[in-house]
């Protein structure tokens, strides 16, 4: 037998918003591919210097940010998990979200650029308890997030007007969807608002006349425990911490 505990109104709007979003994210994608296929002869204009260098001659640039994330939590059992003669494991399951942001881009050097990227952040993620009498309990936790995140960039010499990349900073993480001061005694676990992660990644530039072009992969790990502890739910006893990790697909359009 298996249980999902959810607040259903909530998780309709928050479907809602994960919609749009992916509509937003696909309709961007199509401009992207429209841009990226622009006539040569409108490039040719450009061949009196490579393309890195009309970038490379200003201080900042900006642009536009959208990906996908699939989130967990990684898990850290209380000394009562042992004990306890009803829950038999505990299990974080990924789930699906989406990026939204703007991008500001500071030149420190040629090969040096800080990188501040306020976002909205999507992220659904699955706590499921399985029991010693073979039934099983599920919380679906979605969260909006208000991310802040700053990160410093090495990129390598241009290679024909593409470079590679890595990047590595901190992120601060503002929950709107938190649960922790809700009063609803069907939830399974609590999960706080606030959070801190390191972020790291790697991508390419692809450098064109109006525009770059950064397809990037990123890894976020939490260094909160976020873990709202509830006295009177029992599967929020038997946790001791819970941290935040996800892994996203983004694209940047810098301009």
């Amino acid at each position: 037998m298996h249980i999902l505990v959810n607040n259903s109104s909530h998780h309709l709007s928050f479907r809602l918003a994960m919609r749009k979003g992916i509509t937003y994210f696909f309709g961007i994608g199509l401009l992207t591919l429209a841009l990226l296929t622009t006539p040569q002869e409108a490039k040719a204009q450009f061949n009196a210097y490579s393309f890195t260098q009309k970038f490379e001659n200003k201080w900042a640039h900006f642009g536009i940010l959208m990906g996908y994330n699939r989130s967990e939590f990684r898990i850290r059992n209380d000394e009562r998990f042992i004990f306890n003669d009803s829950i038999a494991g505990i299990e974080s399951l990924k789930g699906p979200g989406f990026n939204l942001g703007m991008v500001t881009n500071v030149h420190l050097g040629k090969n040096f650029d800080l990188r501040f990227l306020p976002s909205m952040t999507f992220a659904e993620r699955n706590l499921t308890y399985s029991t010693f009498l073979d039934t099983s309990f599920s919380q679906t936790i979605e969260s909006i997030n208000v991310d802040i995140p700053i990160l410093l960039k090495f990129k390598s010499n241009p290679y024909k007007d593409m470079r590679f990349y890595v990047l590595a900073g901190m992120r601060y993480s503002l929950d709107l969807a938190s649960n922790a001061n809700a009063r609803n005694a069907e939830d399974i676990v609590k999960v706080g608002q606030h959070d801190l992660l390191v972020e790291y990644g790697f991508g390419l530039e692809f450098y064109f006349p109006y525009f770059i072009f950064a397809p990037e992969l990123r890894l976020s790990q939490g260094l909160f425990d976020v873990h709202a502890l509830d006295p009177n739910l029992t599967f929020s006893n038997v946790l001791e911490r819970l941290f935040t990790r996800s892994i996203a697909i983004v694209i940047n359009l810098e301009g």
